[in-house]
């Protein structure tokens, strides 16, 4: 989690940008945490708490309505109603990391991923987001290889891995859609030989930093 929020600051000030390079200081006076932080300790407290993950998301959301979320996510906060809204953004796999850490088998946490995506993002694509970064996270902590991560992931997501960060840049243009970011946020863990070089390779793509 600490991980997550850590990407989630180092990006903030980059989101819309079009930051093409990986060389840039990780923290700036504007550096702050945003949506996604709030969403995952969210699900961590969703996990801990019994709550439901639309109880605990509408709670740390009113907690903190500045904190940048989408217009979709912001209308459902601000509303009595809690039927999710069939969204495909990354918002569902922003959020889904702690999940790697609540459960002990590749079942369970693909099983608990959908359920925390679909409080708000019940389209296929959210789903699937989310349990693709959650399965990552899982398969990292139980000491699983990358290449075996990658084949793991592949398989199971049906996300193209077989690009490069340096492939997916040139093209590369801000996109909120789990399709169009989770695998290249897988991507650029796949590629980093560090923390701080996996944030700074998804940063550098230019888009939903």
């Amino acid at each position: 989690m600490i991980g997550a929020i850590f990407g989630d600051i180092v990006g903030s000030v980059h989101e819309r940008r079009g930051t093409k390079t990986t060389s840039f200081p990780l923290f700036v006076a504007g550096s702050r945490f945003t949506d996604d932080t709030v969403l995952t300790i969210a699900t961590a407290d969703a996990l801990l708490s019994g709550d439901s993950y639309a109880e605990a998301y509408k709670r740390w959301g009113r907690r903190y309505p500045h904190a940048g979320y989408g217009g979709a996510f912001r209308r459902w906060l601000s509303s009595e109603d809690t039927a999710p809204y069939g969204s495909w953004g990354n918002g569902s796999a922003m959020r889904a990391s702690p999940i790697a850490f609540a459960f002990e088998s590749v079942d369970e946490v693909l099983t608990e991923a959908e359920r925390s995506a679909v409080a708000t993002h019940d389209h296929p694509e959210g789903i699937r987001g989310a349990q693709a970064a959650a399965l990552a996270v899982f398969l990292a902590r139980r000491g699983m290889q990358r290449v075996e991560i990658r084949r793991e992931l592949e398989a199971r997501s049906g996300y193209d891995l077989a690009r490069t960060i340096d492939e997916i840049r040139p093209g590369y243009q801000f996109d909120v859609s789990c399709q169009g970011s989770v695998p290249e946020a897988l991507i650029a863990f796949l590629e980093a030989d560090s923390l701080e070089g996996a944030v700074q390779a998804a940063i550098s793509l230019g888009g939903e930093a």
